[in-house]
């Protein structure tokens, strides 16, 4: 994220493309998804998926309920002394592969505590179009990922709870 004042600089990828450029969320960024319900974008612009032309924005609001996921090129708040999972996620036109935060000694079937918000952070991000062609995933060292948005998650833990309604599978793909 570069700096721009008060702003970052943010991807958004919704159901019909990807939103980039600067915002200042109050609160900052997991804040603003949460509260607000959705990042102003000061400046930026909207590639859609569907090949047409990009479009410069001024002021736009994007809801938080229409983001997939949120690609972030700095570390947004890293949860200290975190095991880190490997994950793979779908949602919409995307599949993400990346890491997912846990506590030490973490267990899903006993866990007294579930996410707070609907955002949940993911390092070591690679977004693809599914279908689509290998020249258009994006790497990112950060995302915020919409857990209600979530249709397949394949990784080492049951994570029921973190995306509902997704399909659960283990790595090799098997129902979990």
């Amino acid at each position: 994220m570069t700096d721009r004042g008060n702003g970052m600089q943010v991807e958004a990828y919704t159901a019909v493309g990807v939103v980039t450029g600067g915002v200042a969320p109050a609160g900052g960024l997991h804040g603003g998804l949460e509260s607000e319900g959705a990042l102003v974008f000061d400046t930026g612009a909207f590639y859609p998926l569907d090949g047409g032309a990009p479009r410069r924005l001024d002021a736009r609001p994007v809801a938080a309920d229409d983001i997939l996921a949120l690609g972030l090129s700095e570390d947004p708040e890293t949860p200290v002394f975190a095991v880190w999972h490997p994950i793979t996620l779908e949602a919409g036109p995307y599949r993400l592969t990346g890491e997912l935060p846990t506590q030490p000694g973490f267990d899903p079937g006993r866990a007294l505590t579930r996410p707070g918000g609907s955002f949940l952070l993911l390092r070591a991000v690679r977004l693809e179009l599914l279908g689509g062609p290998a020249a258009w995933a994006h790497e990112r060292p950060w995302a915020l990922v919409n857990r209600y948005t979530i249709d397949r998650v394949a990784a080492d833990l049951v994570l029921g709870f973190f995306f509902p309604g997704a399909r659960l599978e283990t790595p090799e793909g098997r129902p979990a």
